[in-house]
């Protein structure tokens, strides 16, 4: 299984609130109905929340990037299966993906990368931050510390943080946890190129589900507090918090066909 993450700013002069309008409501669609086209197994909307919690995050890491408006999720089976861009059919359905896409995406500010995941609390694949569920989904997009390279931030990040929180999830009342490692891809440039983008990609990012409840809860509970520190504190050894970005989203399926 291979991912695209498509982190997205809106286009100058347009509202969090029409951007995800016109998001949800006509690009949407219009992805799910390329997607036999272009091999898509899975599509996911993120729509990102006006939330305080977001920043009270960036706040407790010394401040970080400004939250995205959403992310485009996307899955492939294999890597393989990219190859459905290069057909024909593919390229007419990719060129047109892509002239909608500037009616409302910052394209050149709106990284794109290929990724991996690797869960690490609660496997489940059935988890979904749904509008009217109690959950969020934090999306937590990431940069190494200059000191190391890409391969071992994620080798850190894999093994040693990622024990440490599933030591500590219960604190958190974490619910589900994934980490999205970036890994580089041939196909990258055949889809950043033509959007110009300018912005790097990320080294990976995090996935987590909370009770939006608990999440607003946890100043008041101690072992919450107590695990959040253990987290941040290991987060500076390899995170450069700087240039990453981190906030809480409700999720919009348009495709799953597992």
């Amino acid at each position: 299984m291979i991912r695209i993450e498509f982190a997205l700013r809106r286009k100058a002069g347009m509202s969090r609130a029409d951007f995800q309008q016109y998001w949800r409501d006509v690009h949407g669609p219009l992805v799910a109905r390329h997607s036999t086209t272009l091999g898509i197994h899975r599509y996911i909307q993120l729509h990102t929340l006006d939330d305080p919690i977001n920043d009270a995050l960036a706040e407790a890491r010394g401040g970080m990037e400004p939250e995205y408006d959403g992310v485009a999720e996307l899955w492939w089976t294999s890597p393989e299966a990219l190859g459905a861009f290069n057909t024909e059919a593919g390229k007419a359905a990719a060129l047109e993906l892509l002239e909608d896409e500037k009616n409302f995406i910052d394209l050149p500010n709106s990284p794109l990368w290929f990724a991996h995941e690797y869960p690490q609390v609660n496997p489940t694949e059935y988890m979904v931050a749904h509008e009217h569920s109690p959950l969020v989904k934090l999306f937590f997009c990431l940069r190494n510390v200059p000191s190391q390279t890409r391969e071992e931030c994620q080798e850190y990040w894999r093994t040693n943080h990622g024990p440490l929180i599933r030591g500590v999830s219960k604190g958190f009342r974490m619910q589900r946890y994934l980490q999205v490692h970036y890994c580089p891809n041939d196909s990258e440039s055949l889809l950043t190129e033509p959007r110009g983008t300018i912005v790097p990609p990320y080294t990976g990012h995090a996935e987590a589900w909370f009770d939006r409840a608990d999440l607003m809860s946890m100043a008041n509970v101690p072992e919450a507090n107590r695990a959040m520190e253990i987290a941040i504190e290991d987060e500076a050894k390899f995170i450069d918090f700087k240039r990453s970005a981190m906030w809480i989203g409700k999720e919009r399926v348009f495709i799953d066909r597992r």
